[in-house]
């Protein structure tokens, strides 16, 4: 397989190839089908699941925040296009939100429970962030707790996470809301605005879309920029950067994540055209990005994103997850409707080509979380199949109009059709 793309011109955008979009439809719908039939946890919440799609054996399963969250979202995107059986498991994910990792008494949701309550009580900003996610989701099907959860949500963090002197939220907190630390980070504030944009979509409250747009220009414009759209992922209290920050791989690696610059690039061009295109800088940093993560992420010996580099841009975890090339896949779709060249066009043809070779379980189904970097599948960070959330967005972000959420552009298109 070529991992450099050098064949323009390139004709028909494969986005508008009727075969191409019905192979996207196709995966979309192996994605349902290979969680849609095993994740629902019946004591509550959803299973991870194993490479076959069964729950991981375990006697007492704990479920973290954003899992439970993003199947709500995932299968209220799955409700919108007309997938039987979506709806019962959003109801099921909301009901396991609102009864289980709300806490009544404190306010705010907690990180992760098992049948015994919770198992992590910290109040984390990345775990709410997907709470507002899911419940604006969880609103446009029209779900009876949809409007609670919301109005929740959107209290809890404006009173204890939202910092208007900087304009950006908080990180973390123990149960009863005193500060864990003075850290801050970029991909709590990244996976707020993408929900924020969704909320705004769903209400019509301009003060999500306010708030998304100063998270953006803080991360993006102020920080990014300066690092030569590079996006910084750690900072102390005062926003400042934190070069040395040493976290857990899975959320908080050191260095950067190339992966995270292309969420940024589409999370932008989303932005702008919510925005009414009023801020000229947004396109311009989506396609710096972009490049910069193709210049310094891509492995172009092999392929795949790089998952983490250092400060001289080298790979300091150097194995190849599947998120980073989802996004970029919604990345590189969006950039070419909006920004369209050969460059974006070939690129969004290479990304499906080593998604297609080497993440997508041809098998088994779902996709595989994490390669070594010669390519193999690994399990250093992720086991089983964790997620279809970045995966599922990857095949139907390309469907449809780069102008919102997929829980708006969907249904506009379905009323146009």
């Amino acid at each position: 397989m070529t991992n450099q793309p050098v064949l323009p011109p390139l004709g028909t955008p494969w986005r508008n190839n009727r075969f191409h979009r019905q192979w996207l439809f196709e995966q979309a719908g192996n994605l349902f089908d290979f969680f849609q039939r095993s994740v629902i946890n019946p004591a509550g919440g959803f299973f991870d699941l194993d490479d076959a799609g069964q729950p991981i054996a375990t006697a007492n399963p704990v479920r973290q925040i954003h899992g439970t969250t993003r199947m709500v979202h995932c299968f209220a995107i799955g409700t919108l296009l007309g997938r039987p059986g979506c709806d019962v498991i959003v109801d099921h994910g909301m009901e396991y939100l609102w009864k289980a990792h709300r806490d009544a008494q404190n306010g705010g949701y907690v990180w992760s429970l098992d049948d015994n309550g919770p198992k992590d009580d910290t109040k984390q900003a990345y775990g709410h962030a997907f709470v507002l996610l899911a419940a604006s989701s969880a609103k446009v099907v029209g779900h009876p707790l949809a409007d609670r959860l919301l109005d929740d949500i959107t209290q809890t963090l404006e009173e204890r996470f939202w910092e208007e002197q900087h304009g950006a939220v908080a990180e973390e907190f123990t149960r009863d809301w005193q500060p864990l630390s003075q850290y801050r980070g970029q991909n709590s504030n990244m996976h707020l605005t993408e929900a924020l944009m969704a909320a705004f979509e769903a209400t019509g409250n301009r003060t999500h879309l306010d708030r998304a747009e100063r998270i953006a220009s803080l991360i993006i414009a102020r920080h990014a920029a300066s690092l030569g759209y590079r996006v910084a992922e750690h900072f102390g209290a005062d926003w400042s950067l934190d070069r040395e920050y040493r976290g857990g791989d899975m959320f908080r690696p050191y260095g950067t994540t190339p992966g995270h610059w292309l969420e940024w690039a589409r999370l932008l061009l989303q932005l702008w055209s919510l925005g009414g295109q009023r801020h000229a800088w947004m396109p311009d940093a989506a396609r710096e990005l972009f490049r910069q993560s193709i210049a310094l992420g891509w492995d172009k010996e092999k392929g795949g994103f790089f998952y983490a580099l250092d400060w001289d841009d080298e790979p300091r975890l150097p194995l190849k997850l599947w998120w980073p090339c989802a996004e970029a896949i919604g990345a590189a779709a969006f950039l070419c409707e909006h920004e369209p060249s050969d460059f974006h066009e070939q690129w969004y043809r290479t990304l499906w080509g080593f998604t297609d070779a080497h993440l997508i379980d041809h098998r088994h189904g779902g996709w595989r979380p994490e390669l070594t970097e010669d390519l193999p599948p690994s399990a250093t960070v992720f086991t089983g199949k964790p997620d279809l959330y970045h995966a599922l967005q990857a095949c139907l972000i390309p469907l449809f109009p780069a102008t919102g959420s997929l829980t708006k552009v969907i249904p506009e298109s379905s009323v146009q059709a």
